[in-house]
Formats: structure tokens, C-alpha cells, sequence
């Protein structure tokens, strides 16, 4: 499963997900906006899906996960709008049978998340400048 929303993130449900029988573990991720970057302060983070395509990107990583390790089951939920310091942007779960296959599954998800971005990111900072991001294809 994978989902952009615009609301907090229920951790507990996106971790409850992927909760299965077959699955001997349960590995996630939790993003946060952190309060600093590019060695600024940050006020805040806004992330931006512009074109409607950011659910199908998240779902691209998913595949590719599946097709690499044993995934029982693998959910992503990406909140987007202004997110301020301390809020999630980003819950991975992901269900199997054994914790190597949980952990390195989870760790290629979020690298690819970060590598591929699928929505725009505006970063603010205490000194009023930005930075703005743009998907890659």
C-alpha cells in the first residue's frame, strides 16, 4: 500500500499494515523533519505533489522491493502541505519472514525515496531563504 496525505501520519496503523502470519518481523522507518540543513536553521518544510504522480513513484519503490527480497508486505504513507520541525514526512513498514531480508528491504525503500523524491520540497529557513527541490524522472 502507499499513500500521499495531507494529515499526520498514524504510525501504529501503518505499522499495523503489513502485520501478517507469515512475517516473523516487522521493520520501519519513521521520517522527521529535522531543524536544520544545509547548515541552516529550518522553520519548516513544504512538500508538494504537483502533478498527481508521487503516489505511482512511491508504488515504483515498492515493486522493486518486492522483486528483490521475500516482502510479505511493504506499506509507504508520505505526508505532504507545510510540515513543521518534529513532524513525520514519511512511515515505511515492511513485513517478512526474517529481519535481514525486513531491514534491507526498508533501508532500499527510503534510499530510494530520497534519491527519486516524489514530490516537490520547499525548505525554509530562520534567515527567510529556500530551497526548493523537484522530483527526479
Amino acid at each position: 500500500m502507499v499513500e500521499i496525505t495531507k494529515s499526520v501520519i498514524p504510525i501504529e496503523e501503518v505499522i499495523n499494515s503489513v502485520r501478517n502470519d507469515a512475517s516473523g518481523g516487522i521493520i520501519a522507518y519513521i521520517g522527521l523533519i529535522r531543524d536544520n540543513s544545509c547548515d541552516k536553521k529550518v522553520v519548516s518544510v513544504e512538500y508538494g505533489d504537483v502533478d498527481g504522480s508521487a503516489e505511482t513513484r512511491l508504488q515504483k519503490i515498492v515493486d522493486s522491493a518486492k522483486e528483490q527480497w521475500p516482502v510479505n508486505d511493504m506499506t509507504i504513507v508520505h505526508r505532504v502541505g507545510k510540515l513543521n520541525v518534529g513532524d513525520n514526512n514519511v512511515v515505511i513498514a515492511v513485513s517478512t519472514g526474517h529481519r535481514q531480508e525486513g531491514f534491507a528491504a526498508c533501508q532500499y525503500a527510503i534510499d530510494k525515496f530520497k534519491e527519486q523524491l516524489p514530490t516537490t520540497k520547499k525548505e525554509t529557513y530562520t534567515d527567510g531563504s529556500t530551497l526548493d527541490y523537484k522530483p527526479k524522472k
